[in-house]
Order: structure tokens, then C-alpha cells, then sequence
């Protein structure tokens, strides 16, 4: 049994591999038994996310918002305590966030990426609900402003992960898991496989952020959540166990985690 930790299945490019339910169809004929979609703007997605968990046993969702998005007039709108009530709202939400700071593409002020991450730490402080983080060239300040908000008493996952062994090393330190994609499997990512290696076996996650960032061998694809075996495939390889061990340590790391979802 795999889980896919980190999906996005109400996004339009997901539809390309078919509906919502031919998407959960093909990851559990593919022994994909678990699925966690992941929200980038509460206001616009909250109730599409929510209707899709609530079909189906073993798929979940979290309530956050991107930092791309984090000059969102409705989002900026919302505060921790709006985050808090809503991540506790319903069970089928087991996380808060995709939250962080992406400045790759600084698709909004840095600023406002700042605040809107400082909001949804607190959100997890109070909620005790884990923390989903994105960070992408933006490493000194996620961890600086991690440690500034009380980020060592949280529950977290870098996910997608693609910074530094220094990165990785500082989260672990913090007691937060690690989470990889399809870039993992890419010929290029040399030094992002040499990290895995070094990741505990408690402590890892895999994930497809499906639409985006297939793996080999569908890389330039569509992805989508069956894929997510490929990815766990070959960080097996790396880590030197076999399949079933890491299917079975991703998916133990993913329950560890995500506390309120359930086994099924």
C-alpha cells in the first residue's frame, strides 16, 4: 500500500488523466490506497476539496494557502483564527497549508509570502494540526522565520523537497519529515538523491504534487496520483530497501503524521 501524501486533484490540469473518480480509481488499481489533495487558496478551493475528500474513504484535505497566492485580497482577509477554525471544522482535514515562501518565482511581495506563513504556523501551533510546507530558494528565511514562530513545536512536512542537505538536516533536527517527488527520479537531481539517502526511514514521505512533475519514465507527462508508486520505486533503490519496506515506512510515516486521518 502506497499513499500519496501531496496531490492536487481539483486542479484543471489534473483532469487531463480523466475525472476525480477515474484518477482514484487508477491509483488504487495501482495499489495507491491513499490520497492527500492539497488546497493553495482557501477561498476558491475549500468547498471542492472538501466535497471531493468526503467521496471517498482514504482521501483527505488540508485548508492553506500558496504562497503564490499570498496577496490574495480574500486571503490576506483571513486570519490565524480563521485558519484554525476552519482546519478543525471537519476531519476530513487532517493538515494546514501548502503554506511558505517560494522566491523562484515571487509571484507575490515577500512580504506578504512572510506574513501569510507566519499566519498558518500559528494556525498549527494552536490546532495542533500538522504543517504543510513549500520553500523554494527561500531556505534561510523558512527556517529563520520557523524558529521565530515556535517551529520546533509543530508537526511538519517539507514537501517536494528540493533544497539543501544543510535544509534537510536543519528540519530533521526540528523533528519534521521530508517529503519527495518525481523529481527525485530525474537524471539531474544527483544532489537531491544523495539527500534522500541520508533521511531516516521514519521519516520520509513520497508524493506526486500531481498535475506537476511526473517521474521517470513519465516524466514530461501529466501526473497523477498512481504515479507516486514510480517515485517510491526508486528512492527503494536509493535507500536500499526493498519496495515493500518503503511502501510500508512512507505509508506508517504518513499516518505518524497526519494523526487524524484514518486507517482503513
Amino acid at each position: 500500500m502506497w499513499i500519496d501524501s501531496h496531490c492536487h486533484l481539483n486542479h484543471e490540469g489534473s483532469q487531463k488523466n480523466g475525472s476525480v473518480d477515474e484518477l482514484v480509481d487508477k491509483a488504487r488499481d495501482n495499489s495507491v490506497d491513499g490520497l492527500l489533495t492539497v488546497c493553495c487558496n482557501i477561498t476558491r478551493e475549500k468547498d471542492a476539496l472538501k466535497s471531493i475528500a468526503h467521496r471517498y474513504e482514504n482521501v483527505w484535505y488540508s485548508v492553506g494557502t500558496h504562497p503564490h497566492d499570498a496577496d490574495d485580497p480574500d486571503e490576506v482577509l483571513l486570519s490565524q483564527s480563521d485558519i484554525s477554525t476552519l482546519a478543525r471544522s471537519d476531519d476530513k482535514i487532517i493538515a494546514i497549508g501548502e503554506t511558505g515562501l517560494d522566491y523562484y518565482y515571487d509571484n507575490a511581495p515577500r512580504e506578504a509570502q512572510k506574513e501569510s506563513f507566519r499566519k498558518h504556523i500559528r494556525a498549527s501551533l494552536e490546532t495542533n494540526i500538522p504543517l504543510i510546507i513549500h520553500t523554494r530558494d527561500a531556505e534561510d528565511d523558512t527556517m529563520s522565520i520557523l524558529k521565530e514562530e515556535g517551529g520546533d513545536k509543530i508537526r511538519a512536512v517539507l514537501h517536494c523537497f528540493t533544497g539543501s542537505r544543510a535544509l534537510a538536516e536543519q528540519a530533521l533536527s526540528l523533528g519534521f519529515y521530508i517529503s519527495f517527488s518525481g523529481i527525485v527520479t530525474f537524471k539531474n537531481s544527483t544532489d537531491l538523491q544523495e539527500t534522500a539517502k541520508i533521511v531516516p526511514h521514519d521519516r520520509f514521505l513520497v508524493e506526486t504534487d500531481a498535475p506537476f512533475l511526473a517521474p521517470v519514465p513519465y516524466r514530461g507527462q501529466t501526473n497523477q496520483p498512481a504515479y507516486v508508486v514510480e517515485t517510491g520505486k526508486y528512492l527503494a533503490q536509493l535507500k536500499d530497501i526493498s519496495e515493500e519496506e518503503c511502501a510500508k515506512y512512507s505509508t506508517q510515516n504518513f499516518f505518524d503524521l497526519f494523526s487524524r486521518a484514518k486507517k482503513t
